[in-house]
């Protein structure tokens, strides 16, 4: 537990108010309030795949929230209150902390509108949708993921690309990707804690300070590198990271804004870090444009068979299909947090160009003090030089040393200034 102690009254101000934050959401947990049971499924596959999951307004009041919706948004709208009586309208950190509880309370309302149209448009406001542009007549999420499946399918007959056999068991991977984050976070200080667990429906998932494997689960050595990556170096890492903060510790915990950002550094330490591989991506460009056929009218029927469409099983694709709609109804807007992987890869991205380009490099490592947002990035460098915030503890070892990086995004700032269609018409005759 981080100490109070040395903390000038404006430090203890602030750490009460983010401590408060923290304390208050607790108990909101989106995915535990919006999944649906297995019974749901089995009804499913009883009919022939050719009925609608009976996924209704009336299912979500049958389980109901594990907290006092109406008391826990007043909860944040006092604390919202009191920031600005405390530390005033601009404070940089008060500004943040104001737009926590903010999307907090959203988020609510948005978990309180289970199985209406409310949740699909609360949903689209906190994470955005398929149909949105990066910038002003630039592609949207929905064009990226055509465009990414098209170059997926290029290759797809590609003998050498197939994925290598899962051939290691739960156990053996719980071995070999604790020696792999025992690298970077301490070999024998139990700082990341890995383990099996029955209780998951994904292969694998990341806690405050751990990560569970599937018991039944098989994975080959890629798909280890890639749990290292993504759910150890990142989500644990930022996660212990914003827990190292003496006074901001609001930063250990992620509002919907900070997810954008969270997934988008995932995958882009997975790419960076030679960790990510084409059935991955085709998972991730599969996701976005499920997503988008919902925007447009598709209902779960029509998600499950192009799932199929896409070589899954029936399992899967009822799997794929129902993160989709889940906190919705099968007919209903889709739940769009799944935008946030390849959405937060160009955002990020993006914003690691314009750091290297403009040679503010110090701003980069910024990205693992917690879960931060985009958009608060030069607050927190400012909150840095004044000692509010503490550098990240744990960083990547390409984040750790920026030499390759700043080379690499130096390479990449001047090709994005050529002509791809010019350069394939000019290599039409050698490739």
């Amino acid at each position: 537990m981080n100490s109070r102690n040395n903390l000038d009254e404006y430090q203890t101000i602030v750490r009460g108010l983010s401590d408060r934050i923290v304390e208050a959401q607790t108990p909101v947990r989106v995915l535990d309030a919006v999944k649906w049971d297995d019974a749901t499924r089995q009804a499913f596959f009883a009919a022939k795949g050719r009925e609608l999951p009976q996924i209704d307004r009336a299912y979500y009041e049958g389980r109901p929230l594990a907290f006092d919706s109406s008391a826990k948004k007043q909860e944040f709208q006092d604390i919202e209150r009191d920031i600005t009586r405390q530390l005033g309208q601009f404070n940089p950190v008060g500004q943040i902390m104001r737009r926590m509880c903010k999307e907090y309370r959203m988020v609510i309302r948005m978990l309180e509108a289970r199985g209406t149209p409310d949740f699909g448009m609360i949903s689209q406001e906190l994470y955005g949708a398929a149909s949105d542009a990066f910038h002003a007549g630039d592609p949207t999420l929905a064009d990226l993921g055509l465009m990414l499946s098209d170059y997926l399918n290029n290759i797809a007959d590609r003998g050498d690309l197939r994925d290598e056999p899962k051939n290691l068991t739960a156990p053996q991977a719980v071995e070999l990707l604790q020696k792999r984050l025992d690298v970077v976070f301490g070999e024998g200080e139990g700082v990341i804690r890995v383990f099996e667990s029955d209780g998951i429906l994904a292969d694998a998932a990341a806690g405050a300070d751990y990560i569970k494997i599937r018991s039944d689960a098989l994975f080959n050595e890629r798909d280890v590198r890639a749990l290292e990556v993504h759910e150890g170096l990142v989500h644990v890492g930022t996660t212990l990271n914003g827990q190292n903060q003496p006074i901001c510790t609001f930063l250990a915990k992620g509002p919907p804004s900070s997810t954008v950002t969270q997934e988008g550094l995932a995958i882009l330490m997975e790419v960076i870090a030679f960790a990510s591989y084409p059935t991955r991506l085709r998972k991730l460009t599969n996701r976005t444009r499920a997503i988008h056929m919902a925007e447009e009218g598709a209902d779960f029927l029509d998600v499950f068979a192009f799932f199929r469409e896409q070589g899954y099983g029936d399992d899967e694709s009822y799997s794929n299909a129902s993160r989709v709609f889940r906190g919705s109804t099968p007919d209903g807007l889709p739940f769009t947090k799944d935008l946030s992987y390849l959405k937060g890869f160009i955002m990020i991205y993006n914003y690691i160009q314009l750091a290297v380009r403009k040679g503010r490099l110090e701003h980069i490592p910024l990205l693992f003090c917690g879960k931060t947002t985009l958009e608060d990035m030069r607050t927190l460098r400012q909150l840095v030089d004044e000692g509010m915030v503490v550098p990240p503890k744990y960083l990547p070892q390409q984040f750790q040393d920026l030499n390759a990086l700043s080379a690499w995004m130096c390479f990449s700032n001047f090709l994005n200034h050529l002509s791809l269609d010019r350069i394939e018409a000019d290599y039409a005759n050698i490739l």
